[in-house]
């Protein structure tokens, strides 16, 4: 079944979060997704949060930058999540936006380094190993959880590249895709990734989650157009979609027959009424969607 799930974006005030992560977990959908734009909202808090609200969906924090963060204090930040809420945490971790790291002094002049460095260390430090490395950015001396998680949840990784994408096949669990990415560039996605896979030995499922632009109502289409633009992506057809259910649907099974496992659908920054798009896609585009 092509998992499906909402994003709560980071333009609404934190204290809309409880409203929002409370009618996902009411309507039965299956994900929540954060962001942890600069300069916006804190995605472990926000995530942190949303778990102790809910009962049941996921909650992803679609993604945590790098160069923001020491590897050992992800690692336990995501072990607490997931001890405290098993199974029910997403981790997403990436590059950052490059401008964005220049304004707080973190930016990495080897982003790929740095994300491969962190993964590798990441993941071990959540599969319970004591991890000792001494590499062009991540550095850690015999550092080890002391409450690791009873069985280490999955990482995945924001991309969009192909060195990236290929990294991401090598050493993360799954992969986050933007929401300019049309079916023919998650096909092309999962070639590359699958390729990072085969040179690593990897032969275990490899998630891929896709963000799609998503509008409905009367002014579905004129959103949906400006909010493209103001992304500075092409507004062509596969990069969004905007209508009744049924449109929605069917845009997010063409991602999924591309190779999507989950589809997150990104409202538009200006949705009027985000509790009600959230259950406009639990109760109208969830039944559609095999």
């Amino acid at each position: 079944m092509t998992g499906l799930g909402v994003v709560f974006r980071p333009q609404l005030p934190p204290e809309r979060l409880r409203a929002m992560a409370r009618v996902a977990d009411e309507a039965g959908l299956e994900e929540l997704w954060l962001w942890e734009d600069c300069f916006l909202e804190g995605g472990i808090s926000a995530a942190s949060a949303a778990l102790a609200w809910t009962e049941r969906v996921r909650v992803g924090v679609g993604l945590l930058p790098v160069p923001l963060r020491n590897v050992a204090v992800t690692a336990m930040e995501a072990a607490t999540l997931d001890r405290l809420f098993p199974g029910r945490a997403i981790l997403g971790v990436g590059h950052g936006v490059q401008d964005w790291m220049g304004q707080v002094g973190a930016r990495a002049e080897s982003p790929v380094t740095l994300l491969r460095e962190y993964l590798e260390a990441l993941r071990a430090l959540l599969g319970g190993e004591r991890v000792s490395t001494d590499g062009r950015y991540v550095k850690l001396d015999g550092v080890a959880l002391d409450w690791p998680p009873t069985r280490a949840p999955e990482v995945l990784t924001g991309a969009t590249g192909p060195r990236t994408l290929r990294l991401s096949g090598e050493a993360a669990d799954g992969t986050i895709l933007t929401a300019a990415t049309a079916p023919e560039g998650v096909r092309r996605a999962r070639q590359l990734i699958d390729e990072g896979r085969k040179s690593a030995g990897r032969t275990g499922h490899h998630r891929i989650v896709v963000n799609l632009h998503a509008a409905t109502g009367p002014d579905a289409a004129a959103r949906l157009h400006a909010e493209i633009e103001a992304n500075g992506e092409d507004p062509v057809p596969e990069h969004g979609v905007a209508g009744d259910a049924d449109a929605v649907a069917k845009a997010v099974q063409r991602l999924a027959e591309a190779g999507a496992d989950t589809v997150i659908l990104q409202p538009t920054a200006d949705e009027p009424d985000p509790e009600g798009f959230l259950r406009f896609v639990a109760g109208e585009v969830r039944p559609l969607v095999p």
